[in-house]
């Protein structure tokens, strides 16, 4: 009898804003997710006579006396193709190479923020297995690396195999072993977990596609025994003397068995192994399951059951899923950009069965570890150890690059495929370290720590297109819980008009200036706290009536809210007046400050102050160097902080290099322990080899990721250059030195931009509270 059933596809699960805002994503400011960048100059005639006719010829010639040299003078090393025909896409299925290029750009973008590859995705038309590896093949001279992607079982494992017997550079399908390295670093852990041997445990699946069968492929060369293992699939049973639906891939795993169903070969199994459909493993299977038994329950998006009710049945299961907002995701990313870094630097000419044992071993070990302060910091300062809720690393975790590239370029230094080895491993783990936090996800940590307690989050414009808009992204995220100022009845008629799916009262709180309860709570309060700065009783009722940044703060100060967030409309310092009215500073700070973040290509940079204080003192300096490193270390980033200045440490005596010279002395002795130095020119604050040259003995090492500036001008235009300039994208500003997680925004701000202020928001009223 059949075991698995058609599940939902991603686009009969997904709401019509998510839908709208992807077509929105895609298409804007610029079609597509990938351009093409020079990595050379081009300013003058030389710099073309270089790069074109004449001189290119040089390096013509030189790779054809050495074909090695053009890993030197080429992106080739450094280029992957990411391959398609289409056949096989997410929940798609066969959808065409031309409707597959969005997926197959989305990797091209996985491959560069996580490990810094360039790809190029590439869409090809042919289904016949000879005429994909003709095209493939043919394009060996192009890349160093091969990611095929989304091709259907069973043609792409003959694909794969004839591809990896042509080509001397390395050819990888992640649908396949991405997913089966993850696999099996949790099976190794949870096995350990649970004191069991591989060779002596049985697994059962569910799914006999190219996932599965290229992760049973690798348990078993990890030490599983094949007569241990059981398969079923959309026809039932896979048993010897089965005919249908049954290929040479499949074969080895068909069992000498009169059971057909899974449900007659799930008692006392060990491991169940779930690539298939939703729903298809009930409770009753589970309860007789061996003890501690190990779930990997991994369709999307819906598993093959649901944790809690495993949960329910078999409180001792180990459960692992493809979803992020369950413990133990297994995600493709956790590996796939990080096995192409190793090869890829070592000169791999494949990659081998050693190498994807490395990277199993150092997955597994990886969550054995104790856990980074800096990985406990970014997720809401959770710091769970290794256990049934953590048998594999978090995706986001930091340290996996640092911990798979080097194993795998180790593994093939040591079977003779490397090219270029790498003999100094240690030094390699360090220039690695390059990639953490350039990510671009560096609001992932945030986002994170929001999902796991989110809080009340009220916001002043609550009629503004880009909050309604945030709030609906924000409760399908589960982020925060939001509250909304304004007019019921505008909310409720825009809500409609943009196709939004949220509800007033079901999904947020409305507070209705003209029409609250608590409208005298708020006035009284409101003179109560300005009385003495010309707010009369009357005046509080008029303003508590129409100012509705006054009302998000009340709300927050009465505690009606756990963190606000206003500016969308209006000027800056308007807003911060009524913030200090009524809120107020943090005990022992002198003054606000504004700290902004801008995302680029070379990393995230925090650049204060931003906002507030025109020409701070060195002492207020030093204060908003030391709130600037709290916030900073919510993002699971060290700080590390350079005081700039036009001069270099000493350089210019000018009344500003002094102020900078000086709230450096300050903050060394209020905070020696911060890396921090100063005073400096942006280009020594960005360059650890410029600095040795110009101050060998300075304190901060490597590149500084927190920029204070001597006043708001240089702060506010730097801030505005990079953001355009460098096409960055911006976060903020977060105030700093506010008593309760108030949080002012500007005009320009976008929707994504609000939804990652209310993470910002979440995790620093969490970080409050304790």
């Amino acid at each position: 009898m059949p075991v698995d059933k058609p599940a939902p596809t991603p686009s009969s699960t997904m709401s019509e804003d998510l839908r709208t805002g992807a077509l929105i994503y895609h298409r804007l400011p610029k079609p597509g997710k990938l351009e093409i960048q020079p990595t050379k100059p081009l300013g003058n005639q030389r710099d073309l006579a270089l790069a074109y006719s004449p001189g290119v010829a040089a390096a013509c010639e030189a790779i054809h006396a050495d074909p090695a040299e053009a890993a030197n003078l080429t992106t080739r090393a450094n280029l992957v193709a990411v391959i398609s025909n289409g056949t096989a896409v997410l929940g798609l299925g066969d959808i065409g190479p031309l409707a597959s290029k969005p997926v197959m750009e989305g990797k091209a973008v996985l491959f560069k923020k996580f490990a810094g590859i360039d790809v190029f995705d590439i869409e090809i038309s042919p289904k016949n297995v000879e005429e994909i590896v003709t095209v493939v093949a043919a394009l060996e001279p192009t890349f160093g690396g091969i990611n095929l992607e989304d091709i259907k079982a069973p043609e792409c494992f003959e694909v794969e195999r004839l591809l990896r017997e042509r080509m001397a550079i390395p050819v990888f399908h992640d649908d396949q072993h991405g997913t089966a390295i993850i696999v099996g670093a949790a099976v190794r852990n949870g096995l350990e977990l649970a004191g069991k041997a591989m060779d002596q445990v049985k697994i059962v699946t569910s799914g006999a596609g190219a996932a599965a069968l290229a992760c049973l492929n690798l348990l078993v060369s990890l030490g599983a025994r094949r007569e241990n293992i059981f398969v079923s699939d959309i026809k039932g049973v896979v048993y010897k003397g089965r005919n249908e639906l049954m290929d040479p891939w499949k074969e080895p795993y068909a069992q000498e068995t009169t059971a057909r169903t899974l449900g007659e070969i799930i008692d006392g199994a060990d491991v169940f192994l779930g690539l298939s459909a939703g729903g298809v493993l009930t409770a009753d299977m589970v309860e007789r399951m061996a003890p501690r038994p190990l779930i990997m329950a991994l369709a999307n998006p819906f598993p093959e059951i649901m944790p809690e009710l495993a949960k329910q049945v078999r409180p001792d299961a180990m459960i692992c899923t493809g979803r992020s907002d369950f413990p133990n995701q297994v995600n493709n990313v956790l590996c796939f950009p990080y096995i192409f870094r190793g090869a890829l630097d070592c000169g791999a000419t494949t990659i081998n069965e050693e190498m994807k044992h490395a990277a199993v071993e150092a997955i597994a070990a990886l969550a054995r570890e104790t856990p980074s302060d800096i990985v406990a910091r970014a997720y809401g300062g959770e710091s769970r150890g290794f256990g049934a809720d953590s048998l594999i690393p978090s995706p986001f975790d930091p340290r996996l690059i640092l911990r798979i590239a080097p194993a795998v370029a180790r593994a093939a230094h040591e079977t003779g495929v490397a090219t270029r080895p790498i003999e100094d491993l240690a030094a390699y783990a360090e220039s690695l370290t390059r990639f953490v936090f350039r990510s671009g996800f560096v609001m992932k940590p945030l986002f994170t720590a929001a999902k796991a307690a989110p809080k009340r989050v009220v916001y002043a414009e609550g009629e503004d297109e880009r909050v309604l808009r945030a709030a609906q992204v924000v409760l399908e995220e589960g982020l925060a819980k939001p509250i909304l100022i304004g007019r019921p009845s505008v909310i409720e008629s825009r809500v409609q008009r943009f196709g939004l799916t949220i509800r007033a009262g079901r999904d947020f709180e409305v507070i209705d200036p003209a029409d609250d309860p608590r409208y005298k709570d708020y006035w009284s309060l409101y003179h109560q706290l300005a009385g003495r700065k010309g707010i009369t009783q009357d005046t509080a009722r008029t303003i508590v009536r129409s100012n509705t940044t006054v009302i998000a703060a009340l709300a927050l100060q009465r505690g009606d809210a756990d963190a606000m967030i206003c500016g969308l409309e209006g000027a800056y310092m308007r807003h911060l007046r009524n913030v200090r009215q009524i809120i107020g500073l943090a005990p022992g700070v002198r003054d606000y400050s504004a700290l902004s973040l801008v995302l680029t290509g070379k990393g995230a940079f925090f650049i204060c102050d931003t906002e507030v204080k025109p020409d701070p003192c060195a002492e207020e300096i030093a204060e908003m160097a030391i709130l600037a490193a709290e916030h900073v270390r919510r993002f699971g980033i060290d700080p590390k902080i350079a005081l700039l200045s036009h001069s270099d440490f000493g350089s210019n005596d000018t009344d500003s290099a002094r102020k900078m010279s000086r709230a450096l002395e300050i903050l060394a002795q209020l905070r020696p322990d911060l890396e921090a130095d100063g005073e400096m020119q942006a280009d020594t604050a960005l360059s650890e080899s410029l600095r040795e040259i110009k101050l060998a003995s300075s304190r901060l090492r490597g590149e500084a990721n927190v920029l204070v500036m001597p006043n708001l001008d240089a702060a506010n235009i730097a801030f505005q250059l990079t953001r355009m300039l460098a096409d960055a994208l911006p976060v903020g500003p977060i105030l700093i030195g506010a008593a309760k997680p108030a949080h002012i925004l500007t005009r320009s701000v976008t929707v994504r931009g609000v939804v990652n202020m209310t993470a910002v928001a979440v995790a620093e009223a969490q970080a409050t509270a304790v």
